[in-house]
């Protein structure tokens, strides 16, 4: 039983176990998920794909990134660099019971999974849900007319836009692909054709530097958090069974 879980500065991350109908052979997974910019445990892109992984019988765990959602931390302090450090938290807690891990991430969440998975050993397939590959483009077309600590994200009162934010995603991180070739683990790639958030280059890029050994499913039409209930439905979908196939 996993009581709490402190990312290395100390803060508790809020998370919640889901547990699946499984047999024996499934029960040393869990599949680990991460949510995206602005985003927490709660949106409906990571719940509803939790859902349909407990009813296929695999065990979950979902969580806020330090300073999003019910997690302590300050929003102003949240980057790529960050939560991949409250990844490692996480993965540090679910490896008592679990000797398996699936990490899936959508949007920045994704992005911190490549850059965690390219050295832990510890996640064993991978995930990415619109997956943010060039950090330093998102940050300068999303926000990039923005006064970092002054303005805001997306004209939320409450994410405000910091510097620490901007410079890690221009900066620290800026692409992630020098880590892209460093994950030796199954992959499967989700994108949306509409995606004008993190645009669906960024899933062809993963492609084409990973080739064969990932998987790659485009949904006509979806965009950035499927939030069409039928493209909703093709999303948790492939979710579902490219994970039968990998237990």
């Amino acid at each position: 039983m996993i009581d709490t879980i402190k990312n290395n500065t100390g803060e508790n991350l809020d998370f919640e176990i889901s547990k699946g109908d499984h047999d024996s052979d499934r029960s040393e997974w869990i599949a680990v998920l991460g949510h995206g910019v602005t985003g927490n445990k709660n949106r409906p892109v990571v719940a509803d794909t939790t859902a349909a992984l407990n009813k296929a019988g695999i065990d979950t765990l979902r969580f806020s990134f330090s300073g999003n959602g019910d997690s302590e931390g300050r929003f102003v302090d949240s980057n790529i660099s960050k939560e991949v450090e409250d990844l490692g938290a996480v993965l540090d807690a679910v490896s008592s019971t679990y000797s398996k891990v699936c990490y899936l991430g959508h949007s920045m969440g994704a992005a911190v999974g490549v850059i965690r998975a390219a050295g832990d050993k510890r996640i064993n397939a991978l995930v990415s849900i619109a997956g943010m590959v060039d950090a330093k483009a998102f940050a300068q077309t999303e926000f990039g007319e923005e006064v970092p600590d002054a303005g805001l994200m997306w004209e939320e009162e409450e994410c405000p836009l910091s510097s620490s934010f901007m410079n890690d995603l221009c900066s620290t991180v800026g692409n992630v692909e020098s880590w892209i070739p460093k994950v030796e683990v199954p992959w499967l790639l989700v994108h949306g054709t509409a995606d004008d958030v993190v645009i669906p280059q960024d899933s062809e890029t993963v492609k084409r530097l990973k080739g064969d050994s990932v998987d790659i499913l485009s949904v006509e039409g979806a965009d950035h958090s499927f939030n069409e209930p039928t493209h909703k439905a093709v999303l948790v979908e492939a979710v579902v069974s490219w994970f039968r196939k990998l237990v």
